[in-house]
């Protein structure tokens, strides 16, 4: 099997995965009726919801609205042959493999035995004798699922404040 398996060498690249679902992604983003900003902004949030759907493993993050608003510029004012150019571009350009921070990282493999000790701990209490009739099956991944979940979420919330500063400083 593993000669077999040799054979068939690596697969298809997640670049060349995006190439190839790009002109059937670039027709459903046709169809749609695009005239403003909003429009085309959702039209972009609809094609990665997509392609993160579809394709296992790894997700694209969506690029910033500045460059969505930059490549609707650019897409409304080229003209009708050129704008899927401009959008495969784009596309290329601007969006990019989601990638785990170190936070998320250690928070993923610190938070089961921490979970695990607190559950402990809480059975010896009189106050939380609930915490006794849940199975550590059902506890530990859900206490690391809403830690991972509030570490996401607070890097979210203050790097979105960070981008905003930086673009109303540029």
């Amino acid at each position: 099997m593993g000669l077999f398996m040799s054979f068939m060498g690596k697969g298809l690249p997640t670049s060349q995965m995006l190439s190839l679902v790009m002109g059937t992604l670039y027709g459903q983003f046709m169809e749609k009726d695009i005239d403003n900003f909003d429009d085309f902004h959702v039209a972009i949030l609809d094609i990665l919801n997509t392609i993160n759907a579809a394709l296992p493993g790894k997700h694209y993050d969506a690029p910033t609205p500045y460059e969505v608003q930059t490549c609707f510029t650019e897409w409304k004012e080229a003209k009708e042959p050129e704008r899927k150019e401009v959008f495969i571009s784009f596309m290329k350009r601007s969006v990019n493999l989601s990638k785990l921070d170190n936070s998320t990282l250690i928070t993923g493999i610190l938070t089961p035995p921490a979970a695990m000790a607190a559950k402990r701990a809480g059975e010896s209490l009189p106050q939380l004798r609930v915490i006794k009739a849940i199975p550590d099956v059902i506890f530990i991944p859900s206490a690391t699922v809403l830690a991972l979940v509030s570490v996401k979420l607070s890097r979210r919330l203050f790097l979105g404040k960070v981008e905003k500063r930086n673009d109303s400083l540029a």
